[in-house]
């Protein structure tokens, strides 16, 4: 007998959400060093967010009045029309009972009701497991549940703070490629004149980057896009500090930023790096990544740990990692599931 009551949960409800938060944490906390979860807070306000980029809901599973699942579905609502992205967490003490099939079944009903056919969804485990994880749970489930592998990723650590003589280093070895390209480091929000080239380059991020089997759009390169997702990250508490590159035109061709986050002292978040198509060659990924480090360490000296994430394949960037002193800990796969039209 299915016992299992699923309800949307309301983030204007404190308690209600923090039910929901409870178990996602206590989740990720059950898998060790391959998580990184995101911090109460940081959840509140994307919940809570109306903006016009996503949409994004939380619901919870109930058994006998506790909450002992959670899930979420987000959607892009500006570009990749057809996506959804889901996500399920069982409670350590409440897991192999079921519980995340049915709420799988319960997100996919709801993405199917928003019109998206095409699902997404991630799952971590460990370094040594390889990189298909075969018999590790997350993995395991997501294939039981139709979801198919398209990109495998790995998780990797740089302890702070990067000697500077590395960075030096790294810096002369990089200048004389990127001689015609002028790099410029900045905290926060965009600048208003960089807003536009930036916008039009990190929206093909998700399609220049290595994308495995997985199908992918570009994401909207509306510079209002930007403003909208940098309120977000001031109401979750988050700061980020970026470089780019820019051409003789004053065009970004190239950019990497890093996220930190007040609700965890001494770590920050690699976020993207990119050059554009044309513009490579010219050591300019090398560049960005060391001129936003020494950006990073001379205002965040309190930093201890840099977290980031890469596609295995994409051998470039490892190799640019490595050479920081990036280590491996852990790996996420990214999974697709298309929904069958008529099901």
């Amino acid at each position: 007998m299915n016992d299992l009551v699923i309800e949307t949960v309301d983030p204007h409800d404190r308690d209600a959400f923090d039910a929901f938060y409870d178990v996602y944490l206590a989740a990720e906390h059950a898998m060790g060093d391959v998580a990184s979860p995101w911090m109460r807070e940081e959840v509140r306000a994307s919940f809570l967010e109306q903006g016009a980029r996503r949409w994004i809901g939380g619901f919870r599973g109930l058994r006998d009045g506790r909450v002992v699942v959670v899930g979420q579905v987000s959607t892009p609502l500006l570009d990749n029309l057809d996506s959804a992205t889901l996500a399920v967490h069982v409670h350590p003490g409440s897991q192999r009972r079921g519980l995340a099939t049915q709420m799988v079944q319960r997100l996919e009903v709801e993405a199917r009701e928003r019109g998206r056919a095409l699902l997404n969804a991630e799952s971590v485990w460990s370094h040594e497991a390889g990189s298909e994880g075969a018999g590790e749970p997350g993995p395991e489930f997501a294939r039981a549940s139709g979801y198919e592998l398209g990109l495998g990723d790995v998780k990797r650590v740089l302890e702070l703070p990067v000697p500077a003589g590395l960075l030096d280093g790294l810096a002369a070895e990089a200048a004389p490629h990127h001689a015609a390209y002028t790099l410029r480091s900045f905290a926060g929000p965009v600048p208003e004149d960089l807003v536009d080239g930036w916008a039009r380059l990190t929206s093909t991020l998700m399609t220049e980057a290595p994308t495995g089997e997985l199908e992918r759009e570009p994401e909207s390169a509306d510079p209002a896009v930007v403003r909208e997702d940098e309120a977000l990250l001031a109401r979750q508490g988050r700061r980020k500090y970026n470089t780019v590159a820019l051409d003789a035109r004053g065009d970004v061709v190239a950019y990497s930023d890093v996220a930190t986050t007040e609700h965890e002292p001494g770590k920050a978040y690699q976020w993207g790096t990119l050059v554009r198509r044309d513009a490579r060659g010219h050591r300019l990924g090398l560049a960005v990544k060391v001129a936003n480090l020494r950006l990073l360490q001379a205002r965040r000296p309190d930093l201890t740990q840099l977290t980031t994430y890469n596609a295995e394949v994409n051998a470039h960037m490892v190799g640019v990692n490595e050479r920081l002193g990036f280590v491996p800990i852990a790996r996420l796969g990214e999974f697709q599931k298309r929904l069958v039209v008529g099901t």
